[in-house]
């Protein structure tokens, strides 16, 4: 009997996932205040604050299985035997070759939004003929970019072969070949490039303004600007190629008994069995972007001198841009042979009452599946979502769920 097994896992080429959750934003409060300046004084507050979050996690993998494998029993023989019986036995060739690659899982997890951004300008009690001014310019961006390229070639060529003997020009006795099955098993899984990310969580924060300009003196210029951008960046992109070239191939028979003389001639050939599954499971993006952040503003002019000049200009923008692909370009050429027979039993002389000769061939059986998931963005505040089979995934952004969908825990 030969037993022929091989088995290929390809674990996370590169990985860039981010186990903790990470908390960029601290609450930060601003105060300005212009007051009980002179007349004809000229004050001016400009303050800008500026946070910045920045992730990138991006993997690159490439991966290539070339596998050969080879399960043969048979090429015997046995020939010009004189007297008694001529048996050739063979056992079974099994191939069985199991190809696992996992590739490239992004995680990002970042709470807040840096929303708990309270401010309070005040202009108040400045002389008459005073100029003043407060600028106040705040910025919040959150930048989160995941990018997975993968890159799989699965080369496998089994063979799984029972058979090729000869038994010829035998005198006396009975012949008999008897061949065991040839089996060959070939499953190759391909799972790349999943883009998880959570921004914000469930709780955003909110901010209180305070603008006024207040008791401030004829004659007075004042001016109060303020401008507020938040921005949240989200990218995920996704680019796999795999290609599969699979051959497997099961046989059973192409034996001879030709040119025997006295006795039955007998030849029993196995089964074929040929089982290939290909499942390639590529690109996958899920985003959770909930910052909910809220603005209290309370702009107020009052009790400011005659032919005062008083103004408030606030400009508040909240931006959103996401950006989920998927490129995938899958290709498979499977090529699963079985087969049984070609067997001769030719020019043989039986004996006075001797049989016929006969021929048993086993069953010839193929079977192949190939499944390809792939390209599923989604965007939504906890949304339930569900993977093809074999990928379920409940969508809370379960770090322990997509480790151990990638078998890290």
């Amino acid at each position: 009997m030969t037993n022929l097994k091989r088995k290929l896992v390809t674990g996370i080429a590169s990985g860039a996932i981010l186990l903790n959750a990470l908390t960029p934003f601290a609450f930060a409060s601003t105060t300005i205040e212009i007051s009980g300046n002179g007349s004809s004084s000229d004050n001016d507050a400009n303050v800008t604050t500026s946070t910045t979050t920045t992730v990138v996690q991006s993997n690159d993998a490439k991966v290539s299985n070339n596998v050969d494998a080879d399960a043969t029993t048979g090429n015997n023989d046995a020939n010009d035997n004189t007297g008694g019986d001529v048996t050739i036995s063979t056992g079974d060739a099994d191939a069985n070759v199991d190809v696992s690659n996992e590739l490239n899982a992004n995680q990002a997890d970042v709470n807040g939004c840096n929303c708990e951004n309270d401010a309070d300008v005040l202009i108040s009690g400045n002389g008459s003929y005073s100029d003043n001014t407060a600028k106040l310019k705040t910025y919040n961006d959150v930048e989160v970019f995941q990018t997975n390229n993968a890159a799989v070639s699965n080369n496998i060529d089994t063979d799984a072969k029972t058979g090729d003997n000869d038994a010829k020009r035998n005198t006396g006795g009975d012949v008999t070949i008897m061949t065991g099955n040839a089996s060959t098993d070939v499953d190759v899984k391909t799972q790349a490039n999943s883009n998880i990310a959570n921004v914000g969580g469930s709780n955003g924060g909110s901010s209180d303004i305070s603008l006024k300009i207040l008791g401030n003196g004829s004659k007075s210029d004042n001016d109060i600007y303020l401008r507020s951008n938040q921005s949240v960046v989200l990218v995920q992109d996704n680019a796999a190629y795999v290609y599969n070239d699979i051959d497997a191939d099961a046989k059973t028979g192409h034996n001879d008994a030709n040119d025997n003389t006295g006795g039955d001639v007998t030849i029993d050939t196995g089964d074929a069995d040929v089982n290939v599954e290909v499942d390639n499971m590529v690109n996958f993006n899920a985003a959770d972007i909930d910052c909910g952040c809220l603005t209290d503003v309370l702009a107020k002019i009052s009790g400011n001198g005659s032919d005062s000049d008083n103004d408030i200009k606030a400009k508040i923008e909240k931006e959103l841009s996401d950006f989920q692909e998927n490129d995938s370009d899958l290709y498979n050429d499977v090529d699963g042979d079985a087969k049984t027979g070609d067997n001769d039993a030719k020019k043989n002389t039986g004996s006075v009452n001797g049989g016929d000769p006969e021929i048993l061939t086993g069953d010839a059986t193929s079977d192949t599946t190939v499944d390809n998931s792939g390209n599923v963005n989604v965007l939504g505040p906890s949304v339930d979502w569900h993977l093809p089979e074999g990928l379920d995934l409940d969508f809370h952004f379960d770090l322990s769920l997509l480790l151990s969908l990638f078998h890290l825990v």
